[in-house]
């Protein structure tokens, strides 16, 4: 969740090389995506999706803070794709957004990093449906190569009655009713939220995806599709670290001026993508 009422929760975030703001096409419309360079020479690419319900959040109010402090933390081109929402743009459009991001970074990393830095995908809550969709999309599609992926309390399935979910400590800033909502903007039809592409734990297979962080909050609705999400990664021989933020709700790792959680979720993150970035170029 994140919107109007997380504005200025991030306040400004630090200086970076150069931004670079572009629109690109997607299908029947255009939507904004910003490139945050780091200082020196960029040693990954990170396209990140934010979270929001796939009907809230924004890259200027939320999540240009946490673009640029991932990039310097990690020292890579951030690409923040700022999807389509619903309900104007309902399912497909956020992914279908998202893959035109994914590929058009691809397509332009000479641009964004040396040859042969790895891509990264990331995002928190349906940003992280986005991610995981899209290792899919491109496992399926024979590329993009996603080298790594970030899932920052995902939502990755449809089933609205886990034990997180019912769980009365968990009904915080983001509950039950609130992701009935978002569901509800997204995908009206509660037949179609089965499908893969919006709920990616019921994937056929999850094997050939790309290493994985999961990254969940211990109060948090979401938290248990979180476990399961890695432990279905795990079960398809992909290599995952499952994190857990303890104490934390829902939308914490964007609010960096309200709860100190987010510092250290962002040095999680930031010491997860590094040491891969590290063990990528002993790989060669």
């Amino acid at each position: 969740m994140s919107g109007p009422i997380l504005a200025g929760m991030s306040g400004p975030g630090p200086a970076v090389a150069s931004v670079q703001n572009i629109k690109l096409e997607g299908a029947g419309g255009q939507f904004r995506t910003r490139v945050l360079t780091p200082e020196g020479t960029p040693k990954a690419i990170i396209v990140y999706f934010h979270g929001g319900g796939w009907v809230l959040g924004d890259i200027d109010l939320q999540y240009d803070h946490l673009g640029r402090q991932l990039a310097n933390m990690t020292q890579s081109t951030v690409v923040l794709v700022n999807y389509r929402k619903a309900p104007e743009h309902p399912f497909p459009t956020a992914i279908e957004d998202g893959y035109v991001g994914l590929t058009w970074t691809d397509e332009h990393a000479a641009e964004l990093a040396p040859e042969g830095a790895p891509l990264i995908v990331a995002g928190d809550s349906a940003g992280g449906n986005i991610s995981a969709v899209m290792t899919l999309w491109a496992r399926d599609k024979q590329g993009p190569k996603i080298d790594y992926q970030v899932l920052v309390y995902p939502v990755t399935d449809c089933d609205l009655n886990t034990a997180s979910y019912l769980a009365p400590e968990n009904q915080l800033l983001l509950s039950r009713d609130t992701m009935v909502w978002f569901w509800d903007h997204y995908i009206p039809d509660e037949q179609a939220r089965e499908n893969p592409d919006a709920s990616p734990l019921r994937a056929a297979s999850h094997a050939g995806l790309p290493p994985a962080l999961v990254y969940v909050a211990e109060c948090d609705p979401l938290h248990d599709e979180g476990v399961a999400y890695a432990k279905a990664l795990e079960a398809a021989g992909v290599p995952v670290a499952l994190e857990e933020a303890k104490g934390q709700m829902h939308a914490y790792f964007q609010m960096a001026k309200i709860l100190p959680g987010y510092d250290e979720g962002v040095q999680l993150v930031a010491e997860h993508i590094n040491e891969f970035i590290a063990s990528f170029g002993e790989e060669g």
